[in-house]
């Protein structure tokens, strides 16, 4: 078989079930260049581990199939999350939703390569041994990192910080779905179509609940942030709860901090305002006007970080947003 054909059916199932994702994703806060980009880490992530496996199996006199079964894929697994990591430490995730197509497109990445090297390796021509690679081995990776992601956001999103630690169980379950998948306890042709059966089930319970989430926050979420913004520009802020707390906080702070931690949740409040409604244009299929005085503000922002300091920041913890979805907001607005 020419080569260019047993390279397109190994790994066109897995780069379709990725359009789809992306085909699916109403509000599309994912775009092209961050997808391409994913996917490159992970085919560079796939390249990582073929010269770990290469110097591993030369420095351990381990059999293929122990390997194969328990140390790939932990190593396999860990290295692809490497970049899911990144990405939510960087706050570049919103919604679960966006965390399984970067999750999907790192592992469809990974498996065109792995399948590339399968392919140079073995020589076969054997169209069926490609047609399971590329449904069957191909889909796995995209899936089982696309399911690190969900379940990582999902546990993210508890808390007003990411941590490490949010990572262990998702990565738990994509090492033992990857493990079972190498041990091949049926024939190779059933779990493929067991995979085929389950996965999408999973990711589409996943994008329906993730879009549920998006419209609620988008819309209880801009109602208060739009009511609070009055509040503070109509000059009635002192006669809300905020305001008494803030009133609570003259003897800790001096006036001028005080004045600045006002500033700053008040441009925080516009920017929330802001990218909640540029997901609503996309949702619509608007074009995204261009703010002139974004860059003005988001350097505004910055100073006054400065100006009031961490204790302010912790002081202003309990009534401005610190979630990690409202602090996406703001990374989202900066690089629209």
């Amino acid at each position: 078989m020419i080569v260019p054909i047993k390279i397109l059916v190994s790994i066109a199932p897995v780069f379709l079930f990725l359009a789809c994702l992306v085909y699916f994703d109403s509000y599309k806060l994912v775009r092209l260049r961050s997808i391409v980009q994913a996917i490159l880490i992970g085919g560079l992530a796939g390249i990582a581990c073929f010269f770990l496996t290469t110097w591993i199996l030369r420095q351990f006199d381990w059999n293929l199939a122990f390997y194969t079964r328990t140390i790939s894929p932990v190593l396999e697994e860990s290295i692809k999350a490497g970049y899911l990591v990144f990405l939510m430490k960087r706050k570049k995730i919103g919604f679960m939703v966006d965390g399984a197509i970067y999750g999907f497109a790192i592992g469809a990445g990974f498996a065109a390569i792995e399948n590339i090297d399968y392919l140079i390796a073995l020589q076969s021509s054997n169209l069926f041994l490609w047609i399971l690679r590329g449904f069957g081995t191909a889909v796995m990776h995209g899936g089982t990192t696309c399911i690190l992601a969900i379940l990582s956001k999902s546990i993210a999103e508890r808390r007003p910080s990411i941590r490490l630690i949010d990572f262990i169980p998702g990565l738990i379950i994509a090492i033992a779905i990857h493990s079972v998948f190498n041990h091949i306890f049926l024939d190779p042709r059933i779990m493929t179509v067991i995979q085929l059966i389950i996965l999408p089930g999973i990711i589409a319970v996943i994008f329906y609940r993730s879009e549920m989430v998006l419209r609620d926050w988008l819309e209880l979420g801009l109602d208060t942030d739009v009511i609070m913004l009055e509040f503070i520009t109509q000059g009635q802020i002192s006669d809300t709860r905020i305001g008494k707390y803030l009133q609570s906080m003259k003897d800790k702070f001096p006036g001028v901090i005080l004045a600045d931690m006002l500033c700053y949740l008040r441009i925080n409040l516009e920017l929330a305002i802001r990218a909640k409604g540029m997901i609503l244009l996309k949702g619509a299929g608007f074009d995204i006007p261009v703010d002139p005085e974004l860059n003005a503000k988001l350097s505004e922002l910055q100073y006054l970080e400065k100006s009031i300091g961490k204790t302010g920041r912790l002081a202003l913890a309990p009534i401005i947003h610190t979630h990690t979805r409202d602090l996406w907001q703001i990374y989202m607005v900066k690089n629209k």
